[in-house]
């Protein structure tokens, strides 16, 4: 029985296999990579959902493509805005822990008789957009290198 379905799923997975290379055949044939110079003009396509509104037309008369566009200057990529992302090391539970790399900014907010400090933190592995802000007893308490 167990070779039955051994046998069962190595078919499976060939069979899949297949359809796999079938469907990328078929993706590759048809993609053909689009050079445009300055100067010419292109059409931009919109997304094919219906009854949404856009660009002032609903439904099934909405425009599929926008434009025509003209080209004023091409865009050449440069190796130095490339990101190399950090390596997180992570927990058995696929988490890992944030920590703290610099206090950005402090505030105190004011409740009627009572004020509460404030501290703006900026987190490891994320921008300062993404800063927080914590309570301050709990950011020196926990991490004390940052005062």
């Amino acid at each position: 029985m167990i070779q039955q379905m051994t046998d069962a799923v190595e078919f499976i997975r060939k069979r899949i296999k297949a359809a796999q290379d079938r469907q990328a055949s078929y993706a590759n044939t048809r993609r053909i990579p689009l050079y445009f110079e300055v100067g010419e003009h292109v059409f931009l396509r919109v997304s094919p959902f219906r009854k949404v509104m856009k660009f002032g037309l609903k439904g099934k008369l909405s425009p599929r493509f926008i434009g025509p566009f003209e080209i004023f200057e091409k865009y050449v990529a440069d190796e130095s805005h490339i990101l190399h992302p950090t390596e997180v090391q992570l927990d058995q539970d696929l988490s890992y822990v944030q920590r703290p790399l610099m206090i950005l900014d402090r505030k105190d907010k004011v409740l009627c008789n009572k004020r509460i400090p404030l501290v703006m933190v900026q987190w490891q592995h994320r921008g300062t957009e993404e800063a927080t802000w914590e309570l301050e007893n709990r950011i020196r308490a926990e991490h004390p290198e940052l005062f």
